[in-house]
């Protein structure tokens, strides 16, 4: 199935949000008659959840929208393993799936920004951030929310970036937050976030009003572990390195 008939399908259902018998029976068909592969299947769950993000009207239900993604992240992380019956021979556990990405966005538009601010409020112990340039106020405001609720932040950019006008590097660390920032010639151009060791947000998109409004971007979160993990070792390796200058 292509991308365009995965739309398709999805704003069919979109536009009959209680799945009418034929509705649901053309999905079926889609899933059982094609054996999607599970790449394609995860790709039109993230599609879902980025259209039903983007019909929701205000606020206060793009904030229950984050809460019941959240629960779901939290019961499917934290559910106990299927205990075998006294007559089962248990099997071996096979081999850990890389988990699957729970978001994709793009821009021009407010999808990549509002998946940014979402992590921000999701956010419960830390957020370690290492981006080229930060000048959105937008997001500069969701990162002193969560610094307010106790979230320890830590923030990496490139020293050239952090001196442009409207650039928000000053005005966070003067809010507490620790900032380091690359001094070498070269630039530190990275672009992601690591959310409670737990997921990794990180794509082309600039934490910029000019990436939201105007350019072609993408940003993607996943809780993959090895990818998260993979994220948390570079920014060690750059927070250290970038103490010694």
């Amino acid at each position: 199935m292509g991308t365009r008939e995965l739309d398709a399908l999805l704003h069919q259902t979109l536009n009959d949000p209680r799945i009418a018998p034929a509705t649901r029976a053309s999905i079926e068909r889609v899933f059982h008659q094609r054996a999607l592969d599970p790449d394609t299947v995860t790709l039109f769950c993230a599609q879902a959840i980025v259209l039903a993000r983007a019909a929701l009207t205000d606020d206060r239900m793009r904030d229950t929208f984050s809460w019941v993604l959240t629960l779901a992240d939290l019961a499917r992380d934290g559910a106990p393993a299927p205990k075998p019956s006294p007559r089962e021979t248990p099997k071996p556990a096979p081999r850990e799936a890389p988990s699957a990405a729970v978001h994709v966005a793009f821009s021009p538009g407010e999808d990549c920004l509002d998946a940014i601010r979402d992590e921000f409020a999701r956010a419960r112990r830390k957020v370690d951030v290492c981006v080229f340039t930060i000048t959105d106020d937008r997001i500069r405001a969701a990162m002193l929310d969560a610094r307010r609720r106790g979230v320890e932040i830590r923030v990496i950019s490139d020293n050239d970036k952090a001196m442009d006008e409207g650039s928000d590097i000053e005005p966070l660390r003067r809010a507490g937050i620790e900032v380091r920032v690359d001094q070498t010639e070269a630039h530190m151009h990275h672009k992601f976030a690591l959310y409670d060791d737990a997921r990794l947000l990180s794509g082309s998109y600039n934490w910029t009003r000019s990436a939201a409004n105007y350019n072609q971007e993408n940003l993607i979160v996943t809780s993959d572990r090895a990818i998260v993990e993979r994220f948390g070792s570079e920014f060690e390796r750059l927070w250290s390195d970038f103490s010694r200058r």
